[in-house]
């Protein structure tokens, strides 16, 4: 199984068009869930101190999403790359060596806490480029489709 844990609720209907679709599509490899956690208000006029408190209570309440026996991928900015070949053998690796719960965790605008980073197994930075959080979603379900699409030698576009 397959769960997205976010902050925040997808606002574009162009957003959930794109997320439903790829969850359409990886019915055919693994259950998929999409759990959402409340964001934070988060005013451009806010301190560092005021935004730190947001981080850490949008962490907490990714982490409280996340049970002990899951294997947690991080989106972070400062996580490791893997381009699509190497994260489908990665997630294939998973599921060869009883991984088979395997969360994304994709944080708020502003990041995600110290907690939550010593928390993943993997920090995934997806690109160089800055991406709004709620964007990530559809790019890490197109992947984790990619992936499993890779794994099983099934064609998709390049």
């Amino acid at each position: 199984m397959i769960r997205l844990i976010v902050c925040g609720k997808l606002k574009e209907p162009w957003m959930r068009d794109g997320v439903n679709e790829y969850l359409k599509r990886l019915k055919a490899y693994d259950r998929i869930e999409i759990i959402e956690v409340a964001d934070e208000k988060a005013p451009e006029n806010n301190s560092d101190a005021q935004n730190e408190i947001v981080i850490r209570n949008e962490g907490a309440r990714l982490l409280k999403q996340i049970r002990d026996d899951e294997y947690v991928i991080l989106l972070d900015l400062a996580g490791k790359e893997k381009d699509s070949v190497a994260m489908a053998a990665f997630i294939q690796d998973l599921y060869d060596h009883s991984r088979s719960r395997i969360d994304f965790v994709i944080g708020g605008s502003l990041g995600v806490s110290d907690d939550l980073k010593k928390r993943a197994d993997f920090r995934w930075k997806l690109s160089d480029c800055t991406f709004p959080h709620q964007l990530c979603r559809i790019l890490v379900l197109e992947q984790v489709y990619r992936c499993f699409r890779i794994s099983r030698n099934e064609p998709y576009h390049k």
